[in-house]
């Protein structure tokens, strides 16, 4: 029952996560529900073993419709996966506690400015070229990198609102490269859980091919209905993020 549970979620997660990003809001509470007794650190090692191949799938679908440029990401990718090892190495000696409550806060931020800014991320129009792309992009995989590896929850959501507000991308474009970026932190925590024994394996795969499944089809609904409907999605999502990281601040 456990196993059903947990793979349903891991398709929800893969289906929100390949759009907006958000997964994790998804399936690591299932896990916790479901083996409340276990290490915290293999669960999390368990949902990155399964949302990397989500996002991995993704990232590939996305590229085959829609003009990544790789030259401005893949160096942006490097840097993001770099600073995901740094945070992640920086919270085994420091406690990320103190962004616990400061979280809900950046997050209502980031949604009331985007409800106003009705026409934000509507229409893609890259703001920088060239070099000038390639180090804003990179100082938002270093920024948000390091946050992925320190503390985490919100990364994918916070990747889309740079890249639309600082790049001048639309939703659509945002999350592709989001996607990419995602990849590169998600692979540095997994490797990094990897190599301290905490995944289950024998629920890599079942919930690795669920999440790749919720994947396919989110990324087909984001393509069919372009960058309003991620817009849409990113607001809910930003919004039920607020709720949750506001419950574990203030209440729990």
């Amino acid at each position: 029952m456990e196993l059903f549970f947990t793979t349903f979620a891991s398709a929800l997660a893969g289906f929100v996560d390949s759009i907006v990003g958000g997964g994790g809001l998804i399936l690591l509470p299932a896990l916790f529900a479901a083996y409340p007794a276990t290490t915290p650190a293999t669960l999390f090692g368990t949902n990155k073993s399964a949302s990397v191949w989500g996002t991995a799938f993704a990232t590939w679908q996305y590229s085959r419709r829609v003009h990544v440029r790789w030259a401005t990401l893949w160096p942006a990718a490097t840097v993001t996966m770099l600073a995901a090892f740094a945070g992640a190495w920086l919270v085994t000696m420091v406690s990320p506690e103190f962004l616990r409550r400061l979280l809900p806060i950046v997050l209502l931020v980031v949604l009331v400015y985007t409800l106003l800014r009705k026409d934000m991320g509507r229409h893609h129009a890259p703001r920088f070229q060239g070099r000038t792309e390639l180090l804003a992009t990179s100082a938002i995989g270093l920024t948000i990198g390091f946050y992925d590896g320190f503390f985490g929850p919100g990364t994918g959501s916070f990747f889309v609102f740079l890249l639309v507000r600082w790049l001048g991308y639309d939703f659509l474009n945002a999350s592709v490269a989001a996607k990419l970026l995602n990849l590169s932190s998600n692979i540095a925590a997994l490797t990094l859980f990897t190599m301290k024994g905490h995944v289950w394996w024998h629920m890599a795969l079942p919930l690795a091919m669920a999440n790749v499944a919720g994947s396919l089809l989110g990324t087909r609904m984001a393509l069919q209905h372009g960058a309003g409907f991620v817009r849409g999605m990113f607001i809910v999502v930003v919004s039920a993020l607020i709720c949750k990281t506001s419950y574990d601040a203030f209440l729990r």
